[in-house]
């Protein structure tokens, strides 16, 4: 039997935000579907699509709670 301690997958947080590989994956997935973009491929920071609107409010996410950046 598998030792269930040994198989547990890390979900980092960091301050704020989820880190490390799970945080990687999410972002790469979050991107590929079109749920979240950037303006500017230069640019460091990424915005929510309207269609990642719908999407994480669909999964139960209150993006209300995201403060807007004011630019």
């Amino acid at each position: 039997m598998e030792n269930k301690t040994t198989s547990l997958k890390p979900a980092k947080m960091c301050y704020e935000h989820i880190g490390g590989k799970l945080g990687q994956l999410l972002a790469e997935t979050f991107i590929e579907k079109g749920w979240i973009a950037k303006k500017n491929p230069s640019d460091k920071n990424f915005y929510i699509t309207d269609l990642g609107q719908k999407e994480f409010t669909a999964l139960g996410i209150n993006i209300s709670e995201i403060k807007p950046e004011i630019l």
